[in-house]
């Protein structure tokens, strides 16, 4: 009895040392909950029953946990490839927060809670940043329910895409401070904005021609395996 529970015992550890989280999922973890008192500060950012200092530093608190948020993202993409930790789940859950956060970033920033005075994100921006999340997360359903498989490949066009849009909520969040020193700010951050909703735009039509062209190969693959297998039967049956 005593051999088969350490037995037990043994195949347990073993369990969970197998299943047990990298750092670098760990920090994606960490940022997907950062997200929540992000919004939070966001949201109170424009509360009139607030003094004008408490609204000041509920900004300069949404700055420094986008900041933290920025730094991980990097920071775990770092050490999933130093340490060869790259895992199913951190690929699956570093695109998805850096959506989660993006999106939520950009509904409020050009909410009338959440916004920057005179800042303001331009609708049009929101939706095509927030659109391209939609549809890649469509994208997946349908190649879910076409190929039963969920294939997360980074395009260059698609980190050059987020990288922007953090710039751009880190330089939206930051305006009033430096429209003050730089006069071409506003001019500079239109620029910027308009530049981050056209290389989503672009972004979307590369994802959206990498994913037919992948169910065109799956399908053609899986035609070829039927008439493979058919010519297979009809041999046997000649035989």
């Amino acid at each position: 009895m005593k051999m088969t529970d350490r037995l037990r015992s043994l195949c347990r550890l073993r369990s969970a040392e197998r299943f047990r989280l990298s750092w670098a999922t760990r920090i994606t973890l960490v940022r997907i909950l950062l997200i929540v008192p992000f919004i939070m500060f966001l949201l109170n950012m424009n509360d009139p029953t607030v003094s004008p200092r408490a609204r000041t530093g509920l900004r300069y608190a949404a700055i420094a946990v986008f900041v933290v948020m920025a730094v991980s993202d990097a920071l775990d993409g770092y050490l999933a490839r130093r340490h060869r930790q790259i895992t199913r789940l951190g690929t699956f859950l570093d695109p998805v927060a850096d959506k989660l956060l993006m999106t939520s970033a950009c509904l409020l920033l050009a909410s009338q809670r959440g916004h920057v005075e005179g800042f303001t994100l331009p609708t049009t921006v929101v939706v095509a940043i927030v659109g391209k999340d939609i549809l890649i997360v469509v994208g997946f359903a349908i190649l879910y329910l076409v190929t039963s498989q969920i294939r997360v490949v980074p395009v260059l066009l698609g980190k050059a895409a987020t990288a922007l849009q953090l710039v751009m909520v880190a330089c939206v969040l930051t305006a009033p401070e430096f429209s003050r020193v730089i006069p071409q700010y506003r001019a500079a951050l239109s620029v910027l904005w308009w530049s981050a909703a056209a290389v989503a735009i672009l972004a979307t039509l590369v994802y959206i021609r990498n994913g037919s062209r992948y169910i065109e190969r799956f399908e053609r693959s899986g035609a070829e395996n039927e008439a493979t297998g058919s010519t297979d039967a009809d041999k046997r049956q000649h035989h």
